[in-house]
């Protein structure tokens, strides 16, 4: 593996599709669309995550319990979450938005920033690069760039779907793409962004609810209004947070782009023949893929920085949970622990038929890590299992086949003895 740096942009596209994870599941099941649909939380199953319109309408709204929301919507369709099919379509989009620039930041699921500076050499005025921009989403729904096939399969969400917004600065650009209607674009020009914010609703700022609460008391309703107040009076009242929001309110910041670097992922997976539920197997198998992920040779002399988890349940639903380690580490035990952790709190909602362990961004090994994973005891344990390794390909060339195998605890609780043990050929 290799550092690139990331690459940055002062000018900024926002591409926003609200309710994503909702639009993916009716663009998978056409019927929902005449529904009222609310999708399940994938962290809390027993409250609302997202709400279609029609639900919407009906008083139902995000985070009541499933319970209430049926009580105030006897017809409400309630759709389990599939976190790994919504990964996987918001990464098409990104494909799809990397055609046009090489600087994509996303944001969130349905929401992505992508860096517009020097694009006006290869497309033109704004207007060209916008436009630019909503091709290559109509082309990633078609699956197709215009010549040939897009790297990515046909996105399917409709056309109407994502907004636009183009200004200088991320916060700009995505206050803009707020205010586009379904389908369509709206562009702040440079020198323009006070005059366009000066309008925008108090809510448009990443307010916590008791900062919303004090400015509404103080009359505050815009982002005008915020801005005509004195910088230092906000200050001395909200502190340096205020002084930010006060800053973002004036147009004063422009939050840079900063593009991505994807490294190629170490995925490991596992196939159960039979779909497992029991937690204590799930934890011993994650140890098991860590420790394997952990043997990739493209690890070495890297620690792992963001690990991920992933599992195919029965009925086509999905589980999936992510973890940023605060000090990057090459300990299994380390790694497991958030992932351990999450899958305590919130399970799969049904059986495990496939299993993924995935590191996805890494941070340089230091020395003293490089020499603590070459100690002595390291070292005679490797030289140990090369001497078994050599053995067993005698015995297997020798007898045409293998008669060495591990025995592993798969289902130690079990009453069943042929449960709690399984065998794997020693040389795999």
């Amino acid at each position: 593996m290799t550092r690139t740096p990331h690459l940055t942009s002062d000018g900024a596209a926002c591409c926003w599709i609200p309710l994503f994870p909702l639009r993916c599941e009716t663009a998978r099941q056409p019927e929902l669309a005449s529904l009222p649909v609310a999708l399940v939380g994938p962290d809390d199953t027993r409250r609302v995550w997202q709400v279609s319109p029609l639900a919407r309408h009906a008083g139902v709204k995000p985070g009541m319990t499933v319970s209430q929301a049926i009580g105030l919507c006897p017809a409400l369709k309630l759709c389990e979450p599939d976190p790994v099919h919504y990964d996987a379509q918001f990464s098409r989009l990104l494909a799809a938005l990397g055609q046009v620039s090489p600087v994509i930041e996303p944001a969130e699921l349905g929401l992505a920033y992508i860096g517009t500076d020097g694009l006006e050499g290869l497309y033109g005025a704004p207007e060209k690069i916008v436009e630019a921009i909503k091709r290559g989403m109509r082309n990633a729904e078609r699956g197709t760039d215009g010549e040939g096939p897009l790297a990515c399969s046909a996105f399917p969400l409709s056309r109407s779907a994502f907004r636009v917004g183009w200004g200088r600065g991320k916060f700009v650009s995505w206050v803009a793409a707020t205010r586009a209607r379904p389908g369509e674009a709206v562009i702040v020009l440079v020198g323009g962004e006070a005059k366009f914010l000066a309008a925008q609703p108090l809510a448009a700022l990443p307010l916590d609810s008791d900062t919303h609460r004090r400015l509404r008391q103080l009359g505050v309703r815009t982002l005008g209004a915020l801005a005509a107040l004195p910088e230092e009076a906000v200050v001395s009242q909200f502190g340096r947070a205020g002084r930010r929001l006060w800053r973002l309110a004036a147009g004063r910041i422009a939050e840079r782009v900063v593009g991505r670097v994807a490294p190629e992922p170490i995925v490991a997976a596992l196939m159960f023949f039979t779909a497992v539920g029991e937690r204590e197997l799930l934890v011993h198998a994650l140890d098991q893929l860590i420790e394997r992920a952990l043997r990739d040779p493209r690890r070495s002399g890297w620690r792992v920085q963001v690990v991920r988890a992933r599992a195919e349940l029965e009925h086509g639903a999905s589980w999936l949970v992510e973890a940023t380690l605060k000090d990057p580490s090459a300990d299994r035990e380390r790694i497991a622990a958030p992932l351990k952790t999450q899958l305590e709190r919130s399970p799969p909602a049904g059986a495990v038929e496939r299993l993924v362990v995935e590191f996805t961004a890494f941070a340089p090994g230091t020395a003293e890590l490089q020499l603590f994973a070459r100690d002595a005891h390291a070292a005679a344990r490797a030289g140990r299992r090369r001497a078994l390794r050599t053995a067993a390909q005698e015995i297997k060339l020798r007898l045409k086949r293998s008669l060495l195998y591990h025995v592993i605890e798969v289902q130690p609780w079990s009453r069943l003895p042929e449960r709690r043990y399984a065998l794997i050929d020693f040389d795999t």
